[in-house]
């Protein structure tokens, strides 16, 4: 029996279709693999004890990808009157359910030289101002622990900064020790430990331990999404071919 025109053009596009969703499919399915790397890689280097941070003259060394979440220990003072804020329009991890607000930035000059943007914190928009009163920040030198996040890239819909106003939308460390006056600025920027939770409980604003480290993997399910696609595609040109053979088995016997 000869096969119809459009059962041929059915089939061929059903072929193509097929073959489409199959690579999605095993595209997702490498995305995974590399998701489940990462994430392992974070929560290896955010758990990991504190290591020293890095000297001013290796800075220019560094590589984002090799630094970013290492948990690091650091050595000086902080530069009280010089507060910076980054929007955020939620808060994530200690601070959850807090809706839009700030991150405190504040600038941190190393006992070894060299100044470091802290991130302190979150603090919600209608407790702005409590955050940045001149006695939330010690010029007393101590020694703080954190972990270590390479700049915020923008995008087309980035709201320009306003750094007349002290206000950012990326947490971008050179643009922020610009605002500052700062020559001397790490080009990385440290978030703040969380405190334990009987002192979170009672601290003041801003909020440390803002950093997100735990990531939707949903790329299993994608991948299942795919292939599940695919097989209905092959069910529904079966279904169209043995509808079509039908219709000619009946035609033939009419005739």
């Amino acid at each position: 029996m000869r096969l119809s025109r459009r059962l041929i053009i059915a089939a061929f596009l059903s072929g193509a279709a097929f073959l489409i969703m199959i690579g999605l499919g095993v595209w997702q399915l490498q995305r995974l693999a590399w998701k489940e790397d990462l994430i392992a890689k974070i929560a290896e280097r955010a758990k990991a004890p504190p290591q020293a941070l890095a000297t001013q003259d290796q800075w220019p060394k560094l590589i984002p990808d090799a630094y970013d979440y290492r948990h690091v220990r650091l050595a000086g003072s902080f530069l009280p009157g010089r507060d910076r804020l980054v929007f955020r329009g939620s808060a994530n991890t200690v601070a959850a359910g807090m809706g839009p607000g700030y991150l405190v930035m504040t600038p941190f000059a190393l006992e070894s030289g060299g100044i470091v943007i802290v991130n302190r914190g979150f603090v919600p928009v209608a407790a702005r101002n409590d955050a940045l009163l001149p006695e939330q920040v010690s010029p007393t030198p101590t020694t703080l622990t954190g972990l270590m996040r390479p700049p915020e890239p923008r995008n087309p819909f980035t709201p320009q900064d306003q750094p007349e106003k002290g206000e950012f939308f990326t947490r971008d460390p050179e643009e922020i020790a610009a605002s500052m006056h700062l020559t001397e600025a790490a080009p990385f920027t440290i978030d703040l430990d969380p405190l334990p939770p009987e002192a979170a409980a009672k601290a003041p604003w801003p909020h440390p331990g803002t950093t997100e480290i735990h990531f939707p993997n949903n790329h299993l399910s994608y991948a299942l999404t795919w292939f599940g696609l695919a097989i209905g595609m092959v069910l529904v040109l079966y279904a169209y071919a043995w509808k079509e053979r039908k219709s000619k088995t009946e035609a033939g016997q009419r005739i």
